[in-house]
This record gives C-alpha cells, structure tokens and sequence, in this order.
C-alpha cells in the first residue's frame, strides 16, 4: 500500500497561514491558562465531573480558532466568557444549596467500613475492584484489616481512614501474588476472606457460601500490620 505523505501531512495548508496558526495556538492556550486560574482550582485532581464536563466545553471552544482561519478568536472569547460566568453561577448556587451541590457533583460513597467492602447494587458501583485495590496499595495498605472506613470522593480521590495498630483485623489482602491464590476450595482449615465483600470467616469444610453476600470464592485472610 502506498501512502500520499504529503496528503498526510500538508494537504491544503497554506504556508502563509501557519505563522497564524501558531500565533492563534498562543492566545487561546494563554486564555485556558487565564480560566483555570479564575476558577481557583489547583491541579486536574480537583475537578469535580461538572468541571471537567466545562474543561471539554471549553477544549471545543480553543480547538477551532486554533487552526481554522474561517474561526476567529473574538466568538471564541465570548463563548469563554459565558462558560466562566455560568461556572460561576453554578459553584454559587452550590455554596448556597447543599441539596444543589448533591444534584451537580453527587456524594462520597462508602466503599469500606469496618474492614469490609459496602454491600452496592451493581447498578450503582462506580468503581473496578483492581483499580481500588491499587489506590489502597499506594497508601501502603495490604489488607482490608487495616482500613477502618474508605469513602470514593466526589473528585475521584479516595480517603482511608484506618484502624488503631492494637484495633487491626484479619483481612482480605491485596497484594496481586497473595489475592490471586483464591479459590472456592479450601485445603486447610483457617481464617479465610470472601474476595468479594472481605467478610472473614474461620472455614473448615472444602466448599462454604460467604455469610454476608453468599459467594464461594476465599482467599487465606492476613492481620500484618501497616508499614507507614
């Protein structure tokens, strides 16, 4: 197959118009840079869905000046400056209406309490397990035992709050080669961890349904300490 390089990459630019282009990439990233600070936000962890919901907006708004000579800027700006005013509009009505603020970002969800995984519809799981797993590993936690709550923030930050060293519990753990080792048979007797809500129970017989969400998968639970 044949590629056309140069329809690839030039096509019908007009050479007079790229120092435009570049010129125009200037100002309309100089204004995002100018919205981004009006909004007080810090850094992209921050932003709430309604936010980067604007952030889209505005992208859409900054593309087309940028390399459309049939695209000025001036209709551009205006359309920055209405989505800054209604932001603005939006965040103090949310100051001002904790039930409106409910409806725009939503709540924090409980995803952990008392050592366990927050029984949810699966309808309303917001969250895979795995990429859980690895926001708990990222704060040194090997195991459910070690987590008294963990709420999923609005923001999509997660915030562990975790039991006292003499309070710990025997755990689902959730380092990869240890949580892979499940099974639904059990070999030994001992302390074993459903993989699927953390509850632990001492088991005995080769098969056993989880007393809290009646599933059959286990993995030998653990009670190691937190290394800070």
């Amino acid at each position: 197959m044949d590629f056309d390089f140069n329809n690839i990459f030039v096509k019908d630019l007009n050479w007079s118009f790229a120092a435009e282009i570049v010129f125009r990439t200037l100002i309309m990233f100089a204004v995002i840079l100018v919205f981004l600070r009006l909004s007080g936000k810090k850094g992209i962890r921050q932003l709430s869905i309604f936010e980067v919901a604007i952030i889209i907006g505005l992208g859409s708004a900054a593309g087309d000046p940028m390399s459309n000579e049939e695209n000025a800027i001036v209709p551009a700006l205006l359309v920055f400056a209405t989505i800054l005013l209604f932001y603005r509009f939006v965040t103090w009505m949310a100051t001002k209406s904790e039930r409106f603020e409910s409806i725009l970002e939503g709540d924090p969800i409980y995803v952990i309490e008392d050592g366990m995984f927050v029984l949810i519809e699966t309808n309303e799981q917001t969250y895979a397990k795995d990429e859980f797993f690895s926001e708990m590993r990222q704060q040194n936690i090997e195991h459910l035992g070690q987590v008294q709550t963990a709420l999923l923030e609005t923001n999509g930050n997660v915030s562990f709050f975790y039991f006292e060293d003499s309070q710990v519990k025997s755990g689902l753990p959730i380092l990869p080669k240890v949580y892979l080792t499940k099974s639904s048979s059990i070999n030994e007797p001992g302390q074993y961890a459903c993989t699927t809500c953390g509850h632990v129970e001492h088991i005995s017989a080769s098969t056993h349904s989880c007393k809290r969400c009646k599933e059959k998968e286990w993995v030998k639970a653990i009670k190691t300490l937190r290394r800070t």
